[in-house]
């Protein structure tokens, strides 16, 4: 029996310059093949440090608690793409959420992080924020590539759009929040910015905004983030200060020991159990407390 390969912190760093910063997918390998001690070892840990498409769902595609679609809505410019789940039991209006994607666009993960939203009693509403460019491809460095020609302009008005067509809906009570992973979480952040009616924001290691913005933010945030991830981290206390500084309303958690990333669990490299559990609790908690 093959002893499962080590992955090591080094190869980790390795892998988030790759998906965040300027190492390409070559020099990637290479750097890899380094750490690993031969090629063979590179091509069986890459696997564990990306996400898998074929990670089993958490929620059943066709579970019957929920109705699930893929529907079109207004942008700000252009008809944005999503995933709309709603629970079947619901009595009354409820309280929405949008689920922002990391930087691979809307791909199974998400659409699956979506349900189990859902299923804590909210709309849940994941949009396609690469639908300018003609929606999330299937291969997700294709994916990655396409982000750096999103105007972020457009996006967050993208993301205000979302939010306005939720609190429209009917059967919804017009409050809505927005949770995002990684891009994601940085766009809940400039979200807060954009979206004086924001209701509730929740940042998983995402970039933080310039002190200079904070005074706009409305919205209560929660902002989660990996003990281990130091490329985000180098930017907390700053924004902690701004926050601060300007009076506003927010949890901060930092989870000692775990990675970039922690709450995917179709990276298994990366995803911490103990921490996404904890976070993913105080996060829904959190949007009861604000959007009820």
């Amino acid at each position: 029996m093959t002893d499962k390969p080590i992955v090591t912190q080094a190869m980790i760093d390795a892998y988030d310059e790759y998906t965040h910063l300027s190492l390409d997918r070559r020099k990637f390998m290479e750097r890899l093949t380094v750490l690993a001690g031969s090629g063979a070892a590179a091509a069986a840990i890459a696997p564990m440090l990306a996400a898998s498409s074929a990670q089993a769902a958490v929620v059943a595609t066709d579970d019957p608690r929920l109705t699930a679609e893929n529907i079109s809505f207004p942008g700000a410019s252009g008809e944005m793409k999503g995933y709309l789940v709603t629970p079947k039991t619901a009595t009354g209006a409820l309280g929405s959420v949008i689920i922002i994607h990391e930087n691979r666009g809307l791909n199974e993960h998400i659409r699956d992080v979506a349900r189990r939203m859902a299923l804590e009693g909210f709309v849940a509403l994941a949009p396609d924020f690469l639908s300018p460019n003609g929606g999330t491809p299937a291969d997700e460095d294709k994916a990655r590539e396409m982000f750096a020609s999103l105007d972020p302009v457009q996006t967050a008005a993208n993301g205000e759009a979302t939010r306005a067509f939720l609190a429209a809906r009917s059967g919804a009570n017009g409050k809505v929040g927005a949770v995002g992973f990684c891009w994601g979480g940085g766009l809940v952040n400039r979200m807060a910015t954009k979206s004086p009616l924001l209701n509730a924001g929740v940042a998983y290691y995402g970039s933080q905004v310039a002190a200079a913005d904070v005074p706009s933010i409305k919205a209560p945030l929660m902002l989660h983030y990996a003990g281990l991830d130091e490329r985000i981290n180098a930017g907390i206390e700053a924004y902690k200060k701004a926050l601060d500084d300007n009076g506003k309303t927010y949890e901060l958690f930092i989870y000692d020991g775990v990675n970039h990333a922690f709450n995917n669990d179709t990276s298994s490299a990366r995803y911490d159990k103990a921490a996404a559990d904890l976070a993913w609790s105080r996060t829904t908690g959190f949007f009861k407390k604000y959007l009820a």
